[in-house]
């Protein structure tokens, strides 16, 4: 499947749980829930032990409206947690737009670098990824969270989105990321209105595969507890479901996603998302599928047999 060859990430087959932790006070969701590295370092063990594979560590909000902190304060979030979670065995993926962090904490023990700017919100990233060799994940971005709304304009999302990324995965390779290192992020939320997200989370079969041709990238697909959930869920009066109760309808995601072969998922709430993605994998497999095809299979890998005429990727 595609990420059979990301380095140093675990390889299975099916698709990966990502749980998130965000030592930030101001995070859309769970803002302040671990404000010290020593808490939250206890929380991505946690994840891991309710069966996440990777464990994102965050230092910075992006929730929309929210305002960049130092460089030095996301350091003094991230570092200690980074360590002590790499320190325990956990593979750990850092989650920062700023090439200094990615590189204290790739050597703090981060595995890969998930960059919600792809590489716009600082020059120095692609050349800090590429000189460490690790995966990079690629987000559809249109600027920082202060003003993101304001960009959210299209005419074809899903089109625009691609030749978005694919512009991105192309500045990536030539500054010397290696093609097979890249992960894309459809970047749901980040200058999108809901219309624009499930238009995106309907089509990952074409987010995968983008213009120019070549093999399908891995998508990671990041809509845990997202507003547009919310509004979807909206009580009979319009007030929005609350952010920490939408994780029964991101499991469904969850499994929505891992039946269009996304790679992985970044999730709040781990368990009901990694028995989601296990019951999707033995359900395709009982139909006729070992699990997601993979390049050389002769396939895409996504949107191949199998797939209902929804995109969704039910196995038929």
């Amino acid at each position: 499947m595609p990420g059979e060859m990301l380095k140093g990430l675990p390889q299975q087959p099916r698709t990966l749980i990502m749980g998130v932790v965000n030592v930030t006070p101001d995070s859309f969701s769970d803002g302040g829930s671990w404000p010290e590295p020593a808490a939250a370092a206890r929380r991505g063990r946690e994840l891991a032990a309710a069966g996440a594979d990777i464990v994102d560590v965050g230092g910075e909000s992006t929730r929309p409206g929210a305002h960049r902190v130092s460089e030095q304060e996301e350091l003094r979030r991230v570092l200690p947690a980074v360590a002590g979670l790499a320190a325990a065995g956990v593979c750990v993926s850092i989650d920062t737009m700023r090439a200094a962090v990615a590189r204290q904490a790739l050597a703090a023990g981060a595995a890969m670098v998930n960059d919600v700017s792809g590489g716009l919100a600082d020059p120095e990233m692609i050349g800090t990824v590429a000189a460490a060799g690790v995966p990079y994940v690629i987000t559809h971005w249109r600027g920082h969270s202060d003003d993101m709304y304001a960009r959210a304009a299209y005419r074809d999302v899903v089109a625009e989105v691609r030749a978005e990324l694919g512009d991105r995965v192309r500045a990536a390779i030539a500054g010397g990321v290696e093609a097979s290192q890249v992960i894309v992020d459809p970047g749901l939320g980040f200058a999108k209105r809901p219309e624009h997200n499930w238009a995106l989370l309907g089509r990952l079969p074409e987010v995968a595969c983008l213009p120019g041709g070549g093999p399908p990238y891995p998508v990671l697909v990041a809509a845990s507890r997202k507003r547009f959930i919310g509004l979807l869920l909206a009580g009979g009066d319009g007030t929005p479901r609350p952010f920490l109760e939408s994780d029964d309808a991101t499991i469904a995601l969850t499994a929505l996603a891992a039946g269009g072969d996304a790679w992985c998922v970044r999730v709040h709430s781990v368990r009901g998302s990694a028995d989601a993605v296990r019951v999707t994998a033995r359900w395709r497999e009982a139909g006729g599928r070992a699990g997601p095809v993979g390049p050389g299979s002769g396939s895409s890998g996504l949107g191949s047999s199998g797939l209902g005429s929804s995109g969704l990727g039910w196995p038929g």
